[in-house]
């Protein structure tokens, strides 16, 4: 990359990594059930209630595509974005299968589990929306656009 769009897209990827640790640390939603009772959830903390609970499954899911795979996915850009050298193709061909299925590792799922929660509480309860969910979906979108920046620099020699 040239040295401008490099230093743009190495700012751009540490603000996505701030933004996807505040996402997965802070609090997301808080439900609410009559006046007394009040549970806060992180991303973090509802995996590992789900993990406690013995919901193996939905932990796996949850934790693989809305921390693991974001994170794995973040590292990988970085790691892109101060190469020296143009990638080989193995590399460029993970960049790919990173880019075309990378929107399904954060903000679809993540965003479904969240309306599913909060129409199936809705009835029961309020749920009131953090900071946490917010910066979660900054980082998503952030890191949709920087793979797509970095996917069209890598693929731009070989047109």
């Amino acid at each position: 990359m040239q040295s401008t769009t490099n230093k743009y897209v190495l700012l751009l990827l540490l603000v996505a990594g701030i933004l996807l640790a505040i996402g997965l640390i802070a609090p997301i939603i808080t439900f609410k059930k009559f006046i007394f009772i009040q549970n806060t959830f992180s991303i973090i903390t509802a995996c590992w209630n789900l993990l406690k609970q013995g919901q193996i499954f939905l932990f796996v899911v949850i934790a693989l595509f809305s921390i693991i795979l974001p994170i794995f996915k973040l590292a990988f850009l970085f790691k892109l974005a101060l190469a020296k050298k143009t990638p080989n193709t193995g590399t460029r061909k993970l960049l790919q299968l990173i880019h075309r299925f990378g929107k399904w590792s954060m903000l679809d799922v993540f965003v479904v589990a969240i309306l599913v929660v909060v129409l199936k509480l809705g009835a029961i309860g309020d749920v009131e929306k953090h900071i946490g969910l917010y910066a979660y979906a900054s980082a998503a979108i952030l890191i949709m656009f920087l793979t797509n920046k970095i996917v069209s620099h890598v693929e731009q020699p070989y047109k």
